[in-house]
């Protein structure tokens, strides 16, 4: 049984590949005709950190316009937010800001973790890696490019977010104002590699 629990949003614009990339995560599993998400889903999976176990709470957002107004009860008490992109679709990073801005105006803690994903990477780039390190860095958040149909990097995006979460001054302080300090330029990058699936 998990000791503690940790809310992550994971959001961006429509076909990125958020709920591939949770599915990867929990299930281990890839789905090329995945159904679109309507409103929200939500999926769990228990992640030890330095011998404790957290119940990790992933909620996955559905990205298309018609679903942006999320109520911001779906924000309250995160800890840490997943930005996806598609390194195939530049429209997809330009449109990071907007959820930013969302993720700004209803979270209730103002130092939420946030790392950013570019993903698709076992297809032909459009987006450059820089670019995405460069929206990551203005941001202070962590950076990762993943494949969630090869699993590539897939368990290090959780990973990394979570260790952050866990590794703050303010962890288990409560959330909202009392959530973490995510600090200065600090872009986590695992070395850029193509997929072989």
């Amino acid at each position: 049984m998990a000791d503690r629990a940790i809310k992550l949003l994971v959001i961006g614009e429509s076909g990125v590949g958020k709920s591939s990339l949770i599915r990867r995560f929990v299930e281990n599993k890839f789905d090329e005709n995945h159904d679109v998400t309507i409103g929200m889903d939500f999926k769990s999976k228990v992640m030890n950190v330095d011998g404790i176990d957290y119940k990790v709470a992933l909620w996955d957002t559905a990205g298309a316009e018609r679903f942006r107004s999320l109520t911001p009860s779906f924000y309250r008490k995160a800890l840490g937010a997943i930005l996806v992109y598609d390194i195939t679709n530049r429209d997809s990073l330009v449109k990071l800001e907007a959820w930013l801005a969302e993720l700004d105006s209803y979270s209730d803690n103002p130092n939420i973790a946030i790392i950013v994903v570019g993903n698709k990477i076992d297809q032909e780039r459009v987006v450059d890696r820089e670019e995405g390190r460069k929206f990551a860095r203005k941001h202070r958040a962590l950076f990762i490019e993943t494949s969630a149909k090869c699993d590539q990097f897939v368990s290090d995006v959780f990973k990394d977010v979570v260790e952050k979460i866990v590794s703050s001054e303010y962890f288990g302080n409560g959330y909202g104002s009392d959530g973490m300090d995510i600090g200065g330029n600090d872009v986590h990058e695992k070395p850029a590699s193509t997929c072989n699936c």
